[in-house]
């Protein structure tokens, strides 16, 4: 078990099982690691199993960069059945048959590729007057909920069974899944809800590297050293999670003035608004 006074920095990769919620997850590798501060890049339903990072220690101060990482999920599909959350949680609201043919499917796969807009599920954790949208959902309060951009990279089709069908699908930050099955299913005149979800990587983040909340309560009964060594093994460094911003080294002169309030000028070419500011060891300060 580890002890209080031990400091875990980076991010943990967890393969989050289903029926859990993300932040039950999270609460959990607090309380088995002793990490006073801790946090994820976006949170899976938790019908949704797969690759939740959780920020621990100073890498709370970077998780919202986390967010904007592209996600792959691997789905499952019920064709015929619309219900009230767009996926199997929810109630049956509309059955249907099915009358689509494999080459109708795929025609209106490729609807969804590139950029669109997308107006997410009222049952989703998107914040209405600081409320989520699924409370107000539970309490069948109306509110409007505005369209957002998103683009999908890939949506593969992988296998049909009967009313079953698997997708993989490749997206930018923010795409709801659910979202894109219900509109599936309305394009293809059936309806259709989700049935299994896996986030199958987040970003750039290896899966070699993730692991499960069953096999860590495992570990952590071994002895302590080994199982700090197990756990640094696994944890991404801190600046993973701006790995795509370009990169500003600067003297600890700099740094110093820096810290003091001061401002420092330079001239460089970017591609990106934000960019990290490092010290010559290479440890990251300001994203700016």
């Amino acid at each position: 078990m580890f002890s209080k006074l031990y400091d875990l920095q980076g991010v943990l990769l967890i393969d989050k099982p289903i029926g859990w919620s993300s932040n039950a997850v999270l609460q959990k590798v607090k309380r088995i690691l002793y990490v006073d501060k801790a946090g994820h890049t976006g949170s899976l339903d938790p019908l949704a199993t797969g690759m939740l990072p959780l920020c621990l220690g100073e890498a709370t101060k970077f998780a919202q960069y986390g967010i904007n990482a592209d996600k792959y999920y691997r789905v499952i599909a019920k064709f015929g059945e619309q219900t009230t959350t767009s996926d199997s949680d929810g109630v049956i609201k509309k059955i249907r048959e099915i009358n689509f043919t494999d080459s109708e499917l795929q025609i209106m796969l490729s609807c969804f590729q590139g950029k669109t807009q997308q107006i997410p599920s009222i049952f989703s954790a998107i914040k209405y007057k600081g409320i989520p949208l699924y409370k107000y959902a539970r309490k069948n309060i109306k509110v409007p909920i505005s369209s957002r951009e998103i683009f999908i990279y890939k949506i593969q089709y992988i296998e049909r069974v009967q009313n079953f069908i698997e997708l993989e699908i490749k997206c930018s930050k923010g795409t709801y899944i659910r979202t894109v099955i219900d509109n599936l299913g309305e394009l293809l005149g059936c309806g259709a809800h989700v049935v299994y979800l896996r986030r199958l990587q987040v970003g750039s983040y290896p899966i070699c590297k993730m692991i499960s909340l069953h096999n860590l309560l495992i570990l952590n009964k071994m002895n302590n050293i080994s199982f700090q060594n197990i756990i640094n093994s696994l944890l991404m460094p801190i600046e993973t999670l701006v790995a795509s911003f370009p990169k500003i080294i600067i003297s600890t002169v700099w740094v110093d003035l820096l810290k003091q309030g001061k401002k420092i000028f330079f001239s460089i070419l970017l591609k990106n608004k934000l960019v990290q500011v490092i010290d010559e060891k290479k440890k990251i300060y300001w994203i700016r």
